[in-house]
């Protein structure tokens, strides 16, 4: 048998990619979305759900670890 008449069940539940900017905090992406470092190298994701940092201070980078909730200024812009 072809294998291409076999449909992936995990590319089944795909859901379209959704980000959300949040006031002061990171942005969340929901979704089918591969994440990359600088040389195109893909990110692990464990989660359907990240947190990506905006505000550069993230010990875990690219994912947020609340470190724009220390008191710090506002992220520029807001």
């Amino acid at each position: 048998m072809d294998s291409a008449q076999f449909e992936n069940p995990r590319s089944a539940r795909r859901a379209p990619a959704r980000i959300t900017v949040t006031p002061g905090g990171p942005l969340v992406v929901r979704g089918d979305v591969e994440i990359v470092d600088t040389l195109g190298d893909p990110v692990p994701r464990r989660r359907a759900t990240v947190a990506l940092c905006r505000c550069g201070r993230s010990a875990i980078q690219p994912y947020c670890d609340g470190s724009h909730a220390v008191g710090r200024s506002p992220i520029r812009g807001e």
